[in-house]
């Protein structure tokens, strides 16, 4: 997929099993509590503490680094067309905030069939050593900026809020990045003390001055599906959706649910299915609450496209 998803805080209980790599010693020449060494990469590049090859034996280190600084983690194949130079140039354009390692698909087959890749190549996120899904295939290097946004944003909600130091980052003064706008700060700081209020109302301020705020448009789905799922006991709210099928409420919590747990199509199913059932006159907040879970997983994505001719056809 090219857009985001799967970029909320639940999105780190992901069904990628990575405890098998834990353990593993980190090589002699990784430096401890740092990024890993440079290498050599395929395309000549010389590795740096941004950007580095890692290996089945070298990834116990990475885990625990994502424990400080989220990690990007480029899965690449030679058959593929090699590494992704943009990619690269995006992570460091982070100015430390992230690091990039990659993995040669062909000669790690531990860390495949640990990530369990649907195509390559692929990039997966790890944050506090869990793994969060970023992308498969190519992304325009212009749309990464958004990419990294909001995962500095889950990271931030998760406590992974350190930075790498590294020569090579580009100071964003150099690229002529703006600093983070004013409101963007306010939610970020509301999110790393849990205040979900106050993030919601930055961002809705910050929409009011800037319709076309893309930024603020994401992060704004996200903390509102977060502000919804706190606090909410699972079996509760299940046991009261099935009790009362055609209770709005009762269907949407469980639907924000399954997002916040990855059950992607069972949210779209339900609201679906409930669309469907109400008269008229009562679907609207159905309808509003899908457009915004299909904003938050990607308008690409398969899934989200599948629903959303079901739900046209529904309308017409």
């Amino acid at each position: 997929m090219s857009d985001p998803s799967g970029l909320t805080a639940a999105a780190l209980r992901g069904a990628v099993d990575l405890s098998s790599l834990r353990n593993r010693p980190a090589p002699a020449s990784a430096p401890a509590g740092g990024a890993p060494n440079g290498s050599s990469s395929p395309g000549g590049e010389t590795a740096s503490s941004l950007v580095a090859d890692v290996t089945d034996a070298s990834f116990g280190h990475v885990l625990e680094l994502s424990r400080s600084v989220p990690v990007v983690v480029e899965l690449w194949s030679p058959r593929a067309g090699g590494t992704d130079a943009g990619l690269a140039n995006a992570v460091r354009a982070q100015g430390g905030r992230l690091v990039l390692v990659r993995v040669d698909a062909d000669a790690n087959p531990q860390l495949v069939q640990a990530f369990r890749p649907q195509s390559i190549p692929m990039a997966i996120a790890l944050v506090a050593g869990q793994p969060v899904p970023l992308f498969a295939g190519a992304v325009p290097e212009e749309q990464l900026g958004q990419v990294f946004a909001q995962l500095l944003q889950l990271a931030a909600q998760n406590g992974v809020t350190g930075t790498v130091p590294a020569e090579d980052a580009e100071a964003p003064a150099a690229e002529g990045e703006r600093p983070l706008p004013p409101l963007h700060a306010e939610a970020f700081a509301a999110i790393e003390v849990g205040d979900y209020t106050r993030a919601i109302a930055a961002y809705e301020q910050a929409l009011k001055e800037n319709p076309r705020d893309e930024e603020a448009q994401a992060g704004l789905g996200q903390v509102r599906l977060l502000s919804r799922v706190q606090g909410v006991d699972l079996q509760a709210a299940r046991a009261a959706a099935a009790a009362a099928p055609q209770d709005v409420e009762a269907q949407m919590r469980v639907a924000d649910l399954d997002i916040s747990g990855g059950h992607v199509e069972d949210a779209f199913d339900r609201l679906l299915e409930l669309f469907a059932a109400l008269p008229a006159d009562e679907r609207a907040p159905v309808r509003e609450r899908l457009l915004e879970l299909f904003g938050l997983v990607g308008a690409a994505d398969p899934r989200v496209v599948r629903a959303r001719g079901r739900l046209t056809s529904l309308l017409f």
